[in-house]
């Protein structure tokens, strides 16, 4: 055992005496040092990983209170997306159907003669189905050469003799003039539409119109 020598005033004299201390006693306080330096580690990376554990339940939580609002901003996106699909483009070709919107009948007049692409009277501008129901009932037409001879100089519709084609103004909204729009009856009951002043052509089915 070791002995440190320690001066402490003793009553009755000015004396002094030894008193004997453990060595384990000196060492005590390097030895808890020692531990706690090797533990620090340990305890920053047990931190760390209840950290990273709280990250990912605080995220779990946020995803799952956040997920009602991403589907209803997706249902909007999807919504969006079908309307803007469902409105004509530029030219006035014909957009996507409607829920509310049939599909055409491939036996649609001109459809198998003509090898044309098939639209449902619903599917195209508002303004067709409006010239269409003013050229079936025999009411007033806009302008004064709706009703002529369509020639089909472009050839792009089955060929029949001259007269067998008329053709119909279909209004463009915002247009000056009589604007690029027609539609062009056959003798046969066939109709079709061009959106692009001739430059190509639609079969419409004019039994395929919205339902309310």
């Amino acid at each position: 055992m070791r002995q440190v020598r320690r001066t402490r005033p003793v009553l009755g004299g000015g004396t002094e005496r030894t008193i004997p201390l453990p060595a384990a006693a000196i060492r005590l306080p390097a030895v808890l040092i020692a531990r706690l330096t090797g533990l620090l580690p340990r305890l920053i990376g047990l931190l760390a990983l209840l950290g990273l554990l709280g990250g990912l339940l605080l995220g779990c939580s946020t995803g799952t209170a956040t997920a009602p609002r991403a589907s209803s901003t997706s249902a909007g996106s999807s919504a969006a997306a079908a309307g803007s699909s469902a409105a004509p483009n530029a030219r006035g070709t014909a957009p996507n159907r409607t829920a509310s919107c049939p599909a055409p009948s491939s036996s649609t007049p001109g459809a198998g003669e003509s090898h044309l692409p098939l639209r449902a009277l619903c599917a195209l501008p508002p303004e067709v189905a409006q010239v269409w129901r003013t050229i079936a009932t025999g009411g007033r037409l806009t302008y004064s050469r709706d009703g002529i001879v369509f020639n089909n100089a472009e050839r792009l519709l089955p060929a029949h003799p001259r007269g067998y084609y008329h053709e119909y103004t279909v209004p463009t909204p915002g247009s000056r003039d009589r604007g690029a729009r027609r539609l062009v009856t056959g003798q046969g009951h066939e109709v079709y539409y061009t959106g692009d002043h001739y430059a190509s052509f639609f079969v419409v089915d004019p039994t395929a119109s919205a339902s309310n």
